[in-house]
């Protein structure tokens, strides 16, 4: 199977290459990235296929030419809300996944085999903000909102929204080499509130290993509707899937 990635020099973005690198049934691995992908570099695995692709707006026949055959692709791309204005946050985690589903969904010819897009949303993403609501709670509500719709109105695309909660990739050496640095004021956090979060309150916490596994199978059609459900955290947004945290970790077992 062939599928494409993004975000992949981000902590979601390296846990779910790991994962696919590992995934024998996976083919051909098509990394979209402006800058090269150092774990893609490092692993030396022909299936791995990096695109440098600057417009994240804009998928040209060439771009696309690349990507014929793949089937499904996580969308780890973003950024924290706090490191930019608004408008170019919105660009990033809002503008830029529209366009590319639109573009993916011209990979499939099938409605019976629809392109799967799997949009990385987080915890808090919400469909009904207030005025207490920060910014990525908003527009990623409003991006799952869109996608949704895109869902519905185009039979070669299926798009699910999975919420992770707190990412933590503290016990996941193997990718430590490959994540970007999140600063101080994150490290404390997580040091502070990594071992309660982790031993008290389950349910909000993301192991990265879990996490990228669950992205690439769910990319992979592997987690059947049947299994999501009924379960707590999981629910219907149109015809996509809105996957909390506990959902998540209950469908990998945890």
């Amino acid at each position: 199977m062939h599928v494409i990635l993004t975000g992949a020099t981000g902590l979601v973005g390296s846990a779910t290459l790991e994962a696919m690198i590992k995934t024998k049934d996976i083919t051909k691995i098509s990394v979209l990235s402006r800058r090269p992908v150092k774990m893609a570099d490092d692993a030396k695995d022909p299936r791995v296929n990096v695109i440098l692709h600057k417009d994240f707006e804009k998928y040209d026949s060439e771009i696309l030419k690349q990507l014929q055959g793949a089937k499904a692709c996580v969308w780890a791309l973003g950024i924290s809300q706090s490191k930019v204005d608004k408008d170019t946050y919105v660009k990033i985690t809002k503008d830029y996944a529209i366009e590319a589903a639109k573009a993916f969904s011209t990979l499939s010819d099938s409605s019976a085999e629809p392109f799967r897009f799997v949009y990385v949303s987080g915890s808090g993403a919400t469909q009904a903000p207030t005025r207490f609501s920060p910014i990525f709670a908003r527009v990623k509500g409003e991006t799952e909102t869109l996608l949704s719709e895109m869902d519905a109105s185009t039979p070669t695309l299926r798009v699910d929204s999975p919420r992770p909660a707190a990412v933590d990739a503290t016990h996941h050496e193997s990718i430590q080499p490959y994540i970007p640095d999140p600063g101080a004021a994150y490290k404390v956090a997580m040091a502070l509130l990594g071992p309660p979060i982790r031993t008290l309150y389950k349910s909000a916490h993301s192991p990265t290993p879990m996490l990228g596994d669950f992205l690439t199978q769910l990319a992979m059609g592997k987690i059947a509707d049947t299994r999501i459900e009924g379960l707590p955290g999981a629910s219907r947004l149109g015809p996509s899937w809105i996957l909390e945290n506990n959902a998540i970790r209950k469908l990998m077992g945890l």
